[in-house]
């Protein structure tokens, strides 16, 4: 098989969530341009529409479905609406996050735990097990689970996030084992500082920055074609021995 075979996304479907920007967004573009029909979620319309016409004018196939990661009642509408507009799901990307505090745990309240743990790594549960039984009978999968270096190493008031990112690494490794008998491979992606706005509190303060792009081997923050790349991979039947991996893209800030 050549390297045109083996990256050929023709004929699968993939569901990305947190798709209307950012690595999200990237991932869908990247698959399209691979030959998959794309459904990019988030939980704004008008944003996915913009994003999903782009990648139409592009050549791919795209829609756009709103919903909000963590409601799961949403969740199990949006995945019926994906099969019936494109008949199944062959690759899903938990992308969907959210980090609505920065300071130390002492000071974190309950209802930050509540919804950092229910969108970070309840929705992604329920998103995969909903998507199971779908993939399952079509002979098998890709799920990847978009986390962060944090889930490895904690950073400084990200404490919360951090909690969340390493569960959601866990429960990559606990369906990567359970469900490798069904065909279904499940990895996770640990970005470090990508340049997005889901990060933009860091980059765009440039003292914060330099503290960050001085200890990095790679002396750059990374961009969102960078993790987009890692996830096409995974998605592809190059991956096809992986599974249960944690693969961070960070520039050496784990090392």
């Amino acid at each position: 098989m050549n390297a045109n075979q083996i990256f050929n996304l023709e004929n699968k479907v993939a569901l990305i969530t947190g798709a209307s920007k950012g690595i999200g967004e990237a991932i869908a573009r990247h698959l399209a341009a691979c030959g998959a029909k794309v459904v990019i979620n988030s939980r704004k319309q008008e944003d996915l529409d913009q994003v999903a016409e782009s990648i139409v004018a592009s050549g791919g196939q795209c829609i756009g479905l709103a919903a909000n990661a963590g409601d799961t009642q949403g969740c199990k509408e949006l995945i019926e609406k994906a099969v019936a507009h494109f008949g199944g799901i062959d690759i899903l990307v938990n992308n969907a996050a959210t980090n609505p505090v920065y300071g130390p745990v002492l000071n974190s309240e309950e209802w930050a735990f509540d919804k950092i743990m229910n969108i970070n790594v309840k929705a992604p549960f329920e998103i995969s097990k909903l998507v199971h039984p779908i993939m399952k009978q079509r002979g098998g999968g890709s799920i990847i689970n978009i986390s962060s270096i944090a889930g490895i190493t904690p950073d400084p008031g990200l404490g919360l996030y951090s909690v969340s990112k390493a569960a959601l690494n866990m429960l990559t490794k606990v369906t990567a084992k359970e469900w490798g008998v069904d065909g279904i491979r499940v990895n996770a992606i640990c970005p470090g500082l990508i340049k997005t706005k889901f990060s933009e509190t860091l980059w765009q303060n440039e003292q914060i920055l330099n503290h960050f792009v001085k200890k990095l081997p790679i002396a750059r923050m990374g961009t969102v074609d960078e993790i987009a790349g890692l996830a096409l991979f995974l998605a592809s039947d190059a991956a096809g021995y992986c599974t249960g991996g944690i693969y961070s893209a960070d520039g050496g800030t784990t090392i």
